[in-house]
């Protein structure tokens, strides 16, 4: 049976450290609490999406479900740290960048939604300013940050809160013990909640127990998602296949993500033989990697495939020296959201209502 919490491991000797970060984050957000340390607004709608652990709880998903909500009515930009990047400073993702220029999850979504500006900026407030300010973005209708929720100094219109199903931050400890950032009591500052990764045949009393478990405000809006995957793509060409084309094969699947046991639990049904190949979040993919994964995938059984994200995608498309065999037998398996319990309009309908009140800019047709 699947239980909410179920991905954590807590390293008890490292509580009192835990306790030591604890004091130091609390008395950061106390300072902005106070005003001591100012947050800034801005007249452009500006959408947060964070979380308060580290990694794995599918912000980039749900960040494209927004882009996709909002880019036929208003210039959508989307802004992130772009981590692992090798470059400085504010960059603007153009149609050549890659995963080193821009970070590969900004890389991601640049990809497939071309028509949008993504730029990167460890100073989010010079990022927004830069966007609405640069000749080249300032047509920017809204703006969505991308992992930013303690990144205070900007105080978005809505602030949206990622909890994974599997890491309920209730359950959670702080860092280095656990993976929170920051204490639960973070949870308040979102606007919106949103459970996610949560299996397709949750039942309502789950749902129920978890409303409870998350204590919070009446002002607060709780959702829950859960994951839906699309059609396998050929990385290095045009293929395309069903997820049950995967039964019996023997699957290699290559991940840098945080959360790899997501997609294999995911996988397991489809009847597929898979074989793990993990490497860390974001890891820059060297010559060495490169030899490993041929060797790997030709020790394997015939009819035999490998499978990836989309983010891992970003960094592969480049590599040099995978083998004729590894190039076209990858494949990349897409990923978005499904709000459930029949949310979708009233979540739908919260978004677009502040982005249409608040934009200056005008809005596109529907």
């Amino acid at each position: 049976m699947r239980v909410e919490g179920d991905f954590i491991h807590i390293n008890d000797w490292l509580l009192p450290l835990s306790w030591l970060y604890g004091l130091v984050v609390k008395l950061r957000n106390k300072l902005f609490d106070l005003g001591l340390l100012r947050q800034h607004s801005f007249s452009i709608p500006v959408i947060g999406v964070g979380n308060i652990t580290v990694g794995g709880s599918g912000k980039t998903p749900h960040v494209e479900y927004l882009i996709s909500l909002l880019q036929n009515r208003t210039k959508v930009a989307v802004l992130s740290r772009g981590y692992r990047r090798r470059t400085h400073g504010y960059q603007l993702a153009g149609k050549n960048s890659t995963a080193a220029d821009i970070g590969d999850e900004p890389c991601q979504m640049k990809r497939k939604f071309r028509d949008i500006h993504v730029a990167v900026c460890a100073d989010r407030c010079e990022g927004i300013r830069r966007l609405t300010t640069d000749a080249a973005t300032r047509d920017t209708g809204v703006v969505l940050l991308d992992d930013a929720f303690q990144h205070r100094y900007v105080k978005p219109g809505i602030n949206i809160l990622l909890v994974d199903y599997h890491r309920l931050i209730i359950y959670d400890k702080l860092l280095p013990a656990g993976r929170l950032r920051e204490p639960a009591s973070g949870k308040n500052r979102a606007d919106i909640v949103i459970v996610s990764k949560c299996p397709a045949d949750l039942k309502p009393m789950e749902f129920r127990v978890l409303t409870k478990a998350l204590n919070l405000f009446p002002f607060q809006e709780l959702y829950f998602t859960t994951l839906e995957y699309g059609q396998l793509t050929q990385l290095f060409g045009r293929r395309q296949l069903r997820l049950d084309a995967l039964r019996g094969k023997h699957v290699l699947l290559l991940t840098g993500i945080a959360s790899p046991r997501q997609m294999m639990e995911d996988l397991k049904p489809y009847g597929a033989r898979i074989e793990p190949m993990t490497f860390a979040d974001h890891h820059p993919f060297s010559p060495k990697d490169v030899e490993r994964i041929n060797c790997h995938f030709a020790a394997m059984p015939t009819d035999r495939i490998i499978v990836t994200t989309e983010k891992d995608a970003a960094r592969l498309e480049k590599l040099k020296g995978l083998s004729r065999e590894v190039s076209s037998s990858l494949f990349v398996l897409p990923v978005h959201i499904k709000v459930m319990l029949g949310q979708q309009e009233n979540f739908d309908n919260r978004i677009l209502n502040y982005v249409m009140k608040h934009s200056p800019r005008p809005h596109k047709d529907s």
